[in-house]
């Protein structure tokens, strides 16, 4: 497994939002080249990244902070938020994204999901954002009536590269991730699971290596800000 340090984006600054509320945002660095650099140096193997902005604005607004991000590590990255089109998922990893990641398209444009991870494979995940387990869509601003696990069964066999589930009530909460969904979700599907919302503790990346389902990886944001992580040892613990 391994372990995705997150960098969320707002306004070009590295933040952690609560439960998905832009105006709950706390700054962590101004510098996210740094940030990335400092999480690489920690011996991290792949870095998350958020344009929250561009979640809500259904277009890229952060594609500045996410070059220096580029720029400052040799690790791969994967990137989300308002990636919309094919022309957007070509240009960004024409820029050096290792992967993109499409969240609301997977409910508005399964289509469009399927041609991308067909004409890109292995460089396409599917973001499925859950409320009560139904998937949530425009930067989580709006909940449908889909389940995240038929969400997730749509794309079976589309050569998608990873699903990466996030229990949105728990995101930032600090209060553990819901294992047992995405566990649930990763024996529903062949595709990688990775887990995310609520990784705090030590104690939350044993229980997502020990959960018995084949999860591909854990993404942590504040924990790691705030010290309650250390990244070294938390990537160790989910690489053994």
């Amino acid at each position: 497994m391994i372990l995705y340090p997150a960098i969320d984006l707002k306004e070009g600054r590295c933040v952690r939002l609560l439960r998905g509320e832009m105006e709950s945002a706390t700054v962590f660095n101004e510098d996210p080249g740094a940030q990335a650099r400092a999480f690489q140096d920690a011996g991290c193997a792949w870095l998350h990244i958020v344009d929250l902005d561009g979640a809500f604005a259904g277009r890229p607004a952060n594609a500045d902070a996410v070059e220096k991000i580029l720029g400052a590590i040799a690790i791969p990255a994967q990137l989300g938020g308002g990636i919309r089109d094919m022309a957007q998922v070509e240009a960004w990893l024409a820029r050096g994204v290792a992967r993109v990641i499409l969240g609301t398209a997977a409910v508005r444009d399964p289509a469009f999901v399927k041609a991308a991870a067909r004409a890109f494979p292995g460089r396409v995940a599917v973001g499925i954002d859950a409320r009560d387990g139904m998937a949530a869509v425009e930067g989580w601003a709006e909940t449908t009536d889909i389940a995240a696990v038929d969400l997730a069964r749509r794309f079976e066999d589309a050569g998608v590269a990873a699903i990466i589930h996030t229990d949105i009530d728990r995101d930032g909460a600090m209060q553990g991730p819901n294992i047992a969904a995405s566990a649930a979700l990763a024996h529903a599907v062949s595709i990688p699971v990775i887990v995310s919302g609520g990784v705090s503790s030590m104690d939350d990346i044993r229980a997502a290596k020990a959960c018995g389902a084949p999860l591909d990886g854990v993404i942590s944001g504040r924990a790691l800000y705030d010290g309650r992580l250390d990244p070294a040892e938390a990537a160790a613990i989910l690489a053994a």
